[in-house]
């Protein structure tokens, strides 16, 4: 790493692509939307003087609209004296060290029940005990979680995270593909979140340029795969059967995020803003004891063929 993460260089850089893709990705939401339709609320904060987290960012969310029911994409960027246990695990030397981190996280519910929930997260972190180089790495992904499973748009989604990556070594999509179907997984349930895509965490191994453009990349190539499936299916008719099941299965989407989802875990441990953080939660949601879909159903064939690992290319 030639240049550490915390120099002011790298710090407006990374900060000023941030921004630019919260921004980029809050103007294609609300084209969707269409004219007259729900507009962002954008809702800036900065951390309080003597709290023990310290950093600003801006929170932008979409609620109520025609096409999302609820749509929020979170910008932050602070500074802790002492890095949370969800971020060390992997990384022991670093207990109890300093850092800073920034990121852009997303997670957007449409209202039809034909249309997958979708997150993306991008995100860099440094950390370092006083004296020594500052350790960087990368993390981020994004994953589809359909209520109503369409082959096309998952060879779509993944087509597109393998494009992304496709020039930073044959190895990253493969390998960034069985990470994200393992991480998003509910172990209490032994079922998939969804149909997967690409996740990565705790990554430096391209050096700080290359890893940082890994990590653009996969930013920049997010509306062109999940955008078209919402063009593709918004239109969908859909009754109370489906509504109904939706709100079934995005009750398993809160308990992934509460119960296993480091970043929230990670938000949580070190003091950020329990609202920004918290705005990957659906504004509804429901749970039904020992719920079973009928055989050959289009509600079984979501269990059965698309919340499993497959080789969706």
């Amino acid at each position: 790493m030639s240049e550490p993460f915390h120099s002011d260089s790298n710090v407006a850089r990374v900060r000023g692509y941030l921004t630019g893709l919260q921004a980029r990705i809050i103007a294609a939401l609300e084209a969707v939307e269409g004219e007259g339709g729900a507009r962002a609320v954008t809702d800036p904060w900065q951390k309080a003087p003597g709290e023990l987290l310290q950093g600003d960012g801006i929170t932008r969310i979409i609620e109520g609209g025609r096409v999302f029911e609820r749509a929020g994409c979170g910008f932050s960027h602070v500074r802790g004296p002492k890095l949370p246990p969800s971020a060390t695990q992997h990384r022991p030397e670093l207990a109890g060290a300093p850092f800073e981190a920034m990121g852009v996280s997303l997670v957007f519910h449409p209202r039809n029940p034909y249309v997958p929930t979708v997150h993306m997260n991008v995100r860099m972190i440094a950390a370092g005990h006083p004296g020594q180089e500052p350790t960087c790495w990368f993390g981020g992904g994004m994953d589809l979680t359909p209520y109503y499973g369409f082959e096309e748009d998952a060879v779509h989604f993944h087509r597109t995270c393998h494009d992304a990556l496709a020039p930073f070594g044959d190895d990253k999509y493969p390998r960034f593909k069985r990470w994200c179907d393992e991480y998003f997984y509910l172990k209490h349930r032994d079922e998939q979140r969804g149909v997967g895509g690409v996740f990565f965490d705790d990554f430096a191994e391209l050096g700080f340029e290359q890893s940082l453009a890994m990590t653009q990349a996969v930013g920049d190539a997010f509306l062109s795969a999940y955008l078209p499936i919402v063009e593709r299916r918004e239109g969908t008719p859909y009754g109370e059967r489906e509504r109904d099941f939706q709100l079934y299965r995005r009750g398993r989407y809160v308990e992934f995020n509460l119960v296993w989802d480091r970043g929230t875990h990670f938000g949580l441990q070190s003091g950020g803003r329990t609202e920004s953080i918290l705005l990957s939660m659906p504004p509804l949601a429901a749970w039904a004891y020992r719920h079973e879909a009928a055989e050959g159903s289009p509600e079984a064939e979501l269990t059965q063929r698309f919340l499993v690992r497959r080789d969706w290319l």
